[in-house]
């Protein structure tokens, strides 16, 4: 069970987006060195921060907020049930794919497992964010390929959130 004294360390969340102006007139229980302002209520906490994703030794997001932009300041909230383990061997995470927008999220299966996603742990999934990350941007990988771009980039994108396999493995079997 996380709350105030721990839920700072090595944890998974995703705050949800509230009104930028909560903390006025209000004093906050806690400023962190960067300058972010936390409030403690008695079901969870309140995060004022110019930064979201990687916080110290967490993975904190902020939902509701499309267009993140760094150095923008965002007033999230969190349940203390909202938090969890961060490690290296819980197989906990998934990616999900818009291929219209040519975006990946992280997702985190809730308490009762999702069995149709492939689980994947924290690092094992952010690396595979970043590799769908540049196959969205980049183009020079495509140039050896006969097919269509997207239709390559598709293929080659659900082997990444479907498989272990390297992504050079599945450009080969393409």
């Amino acid at each position: 069970m996380y709350y105030k004294f721990n839920f700072f360390k090595y944890t998974y969340c995703e705050f949800e987006s509230k009104k930028i102006d909560f903390f006025e007139g209000k004093s906050a229980h806690y400023q962190s060195k960067s300058g972010s302002l936390y409030f403690y209520a008695d079901d969870g906490v309140y995060r004022y921060s110019n930064h979201w994703g990687r916080v110290a030794n967490c993975r904190w997001k902020i939902k509701g907020v499309e267009n993140y932009k760094s150095q923008n300041y965002y007033v999230g909230f969190a349940k203390w049930i909202d938090f969890y383990p961060l490690n290296d061997f819980d197989k906990v995470f998934y990616l999900e794919v818009d291929f219209n927008k040519q975006q990946a999220r992280i997702k985190r299966i809730g308490s009762v497992a999702n069995t149709d996603k492939f689980l994947m742990t924290s690092e094992f999934v952010h690396q595979r964010l970043k590799q769908i990350q540049t196959l969205f941007k980049e183009y020079k990988w495509a140039k050896y390929f006969d097919d269509d771009i997207d239709v390559v980039r598709k293929k080659l994108i659900l082997g990444l959130v479907t498989s272990n396999k390297a992504i050079q493995q599945l450009k080969q079997q393409l």
